[in-house]
């Protein structure tokens, strides 16, 4: 009886030159397997992934799953090498020690390894732990080759920033005029009007200045952050900067990392043009030392605006915020606090600015509040509409549409890839143009990579969005008792 085994192929951007294409791979597998004479009952393919932990690899984890559950009988896996199973070799083991759990070994053609043999998991061991120095020295040569194309003022790739457009061809920025104008507007009133990032924003709102859309969820008028952003990037005077923010292992964890800020960075004259000069700009960045920091309460650390967000703005339907004006008594020299609830004018949905002007004095609206909370706890029936209420099914529908659209657009932007990945290993290297081909096609790569991982950083919004929702339906139920209490104690 012939014995049964899965084939899995994966292939990273780096295999290609090293001719690990899918269909090399797969070819050989199956001929392998032909030769030990296995059936061979599925295949499994994980294209343009990485092999640095099995969390991205979709089909490597189904394969795992129909192992756990016996669902063919297979004996083997196959791989062309050790380094397509895996790079990390604790997940490489760990991997290996789940299928051998279920009676399955793994049978590395290229390196003529079988983990059923006895020293086929030394083997595995070792050479998993030079795959993952090879993965990690893969990852410097890559940044280094960023770092240098920094070096000679090209861009990095990524959206373009705000003020420019991209020329993917040479990897330049070209002066967008329109967006331009903008960015010396904010730079002229940020230094020399002694606006702030916030009466920068009204003043270009409120004159119909927009910016367009980069995602779709995206809104196209001017927010605190962009002109934040704008001010700290030395991009505007025609510089090139590289490695403001760096990845770092999370610590404790095997396969997290996070991005962070940092002052040591590689600042390199650009080939693109300048929109600012350089004295406005380190002028903006000493002002930028000057206030940017994060404000700290020193008086009425005890108060809280307990309906902030919680009131709408009768106007716009924003919600209210909570403020405060601090008097000083002349005679006896002491402050008082007096607290209310502002709309902050947000900017409302047909373009238009909210100026509702009156502030809510906190005290007589919260006694209202309390007042009327009094009034409704009184009757069984409000008891019973706020259970209904806690019982209901959250609805993430919108946010579940957002997150199909967002696969659809991740969808075809691996679709672009995996076609660009199929063009790179069909390049032949006998070509007098290859290298310029290949650097070609491997910018327009860095970008889709870069798209690629806009688009999951954009779902893992929409995910956490999802999970709090869910979250927030779980705590209602969980504090149903404590908002019991609470309110007995208000009646009594």
């Amino acid at each position: 009886m012939r014995k049964k085994c899965y084939i899995y192929t994966r292939v990273s951007t780096a295999a290609q030159t090293e001719g690990y294409s899918l269909e090399a791979q797969t070819e050989r597998l199956r001929k392998y397997a032909d030769y030990k004479e296995m059936e061979v009952v599925r295949e499994y393919c994980d294209a343009g992934k990485s092999g640095k932990s099995i969390t991205g690899r979709p089909e490597f984890q189904r394969m795992l799953q129909d192992v756990s559950e016996e669902r063919d009988g297979v004996a083997f896996i196959l791989v062309f090498k050790l380094s397509r199973f895996g790079r990390n070799a604790a997940d490489v083991l760990n991997s290996l020690q789940f299928i051998q759990d279920y009676g399955v070994n793994l049978v590395c053609v290229e390196d003529g390894i079988d983990s059923s043999k006895d020293s086929g998991k030394l083997t595995i061991t070792v050479l998993s732990a030079v795959a993952e120095i090879e993965r990690e020295n893969i990852l410097v040569q890559t940044m280094e080759g960023r770092k240098q194309k920094a070096r000679e003022g090209k861009w990095n790739g990524g959206q373009a920033p705000f003020g420019y457009d991209l020329d993917s061809r040479n990897s330049t920025l070209v002066v967008n005029e329109e967006e331009a104008e903008i960015v010396r507007i904010i730079y002229d009133r940020f230094v020399h009007m002694d606006m702030g990032a916030d009466a920068i924003c009204n003043y270009l709102n409120q004159r119909g200045y927009t910016k367009k859309k980069v995602r779709g969820h995206e809104l196209n008028y001017f927010a605190r952050g962009l002109i934040m952003k704008i001010l700290d990037n030395p991009v505007y005077t025609g510089k090139i900067a590289y490695g403001k923010n760096v990845t770092e292992k999370v610590k404790g964890t095997r396969d997290e990392y996070r991005r962070v800020k940092t002052d040591d960075y590689l600042l390199a004259d650009g080939l693109h043009e300048a929109i600012v000069d350089e004295e406005t700009w380190e002028a903006a960045r000493e002002k930028r030392k000057r206030t940017g920091v994060r404000f700290v309460k020193t008086h009425s650390l005890e108060h809280e605006h307990i309906l902030t967000g919680l009131i709408r703005c009768p106007l716009c339907g924003g919600g209210m915020s909570g403020t405060v004006q601090r008097r000083q008594n002349k005679k006896t020299g002491e402050y008082k606090d007096t607290f209310y609830y502002r709309c902050h004018h947000r900017k409302k949905v047909d373009g238009k600015i909210c100026d509702y002007k009156p502030m809510l004095n906190q005290k007589m609206f919260n006694a209202e509040v309390e007042e009327f909370i009094r009034y409704m706890v009184a009757g069984d029936e409000f008891r019973k509409f706020v259970q209904e209420k806690l019982e209901e099914k959250v609805d993430v529908s919108a946010l579940e549409t957002e997150r199909e659209q967002l696969q659809k657009q991740l969808k075809q932007v691996q679709g672009s890839k995996l076609k660009l990945i199929q063009m790179l290993d069909r390049l032949d290297t006998g070509d007098k143009h290859y290298t310029r081909k290949y650097q070609d096609m491997q910018d327009r790569l860095d970008n889709l990579y870069d798209k690629v991982a806009e688009f999951e950083e954009a779902m893992k919004d929409i995910d956490a969005k999802i999970g709090a929702s869910y979250g927030k339906e779980i705590t209602g139920k969980n504090c149903m008792n404590f908002f019991w209490i609470l309110i007995y104690c208000m009646i009594k």
